[in-house]
């Protein structure tokens, strides 16, 4: 099992968690398996950047994007060179802290 650190958000997550994830998930089903609630409005395609993420620490231990995912982040709201879909990005045997941007670019958010 890895370790998973989520930062604080504000409504998501707003105490932070430790999770646990399989090596070999992504850091979007990790989260979704631990209550954390993050958007992802494509359903896991690789199709828009609700699920975008900041990866603090433990960037290169993950695999690096492939281009469609590079092509997506390039339209996400706060992109910073840590960004990550947490759709595409699939958890290894390091330990990552993750944070959820405050924002995504949504035109109709739904509550999951």
């Amino acid at each position: 099992m890895t370790r998973i650190v989520v930062l604080p958000h504000e409504e998501l997550c707003p105490e932070g968690a430790l999770i646990e994830a399989d090596p070999g998930a992504s850091i979007l089903d990790s989260l979704l398996d631990h209550g954390i609630g993050i958007e992802h409005a494509c359903e896991k395609s690789c199709a828009c950047t609700t699920c975008h993420v900041l990866v603090r620490e433990g960037l290169s231990s993950l695999d690096p994007p492939e281009e469609n995912e590079e092509d997506m982040l390039d339209k996400a709201w706060g992109l910073e060179p840590c960004s990550r879909l947490s759709c595409q990005a699939r958890v290894k045997d390091a330990p990552l802290t993750i944070e959820i941007p405050k924002y995504t670019i949504n035109l109709a958010s739904e509550k999951h």
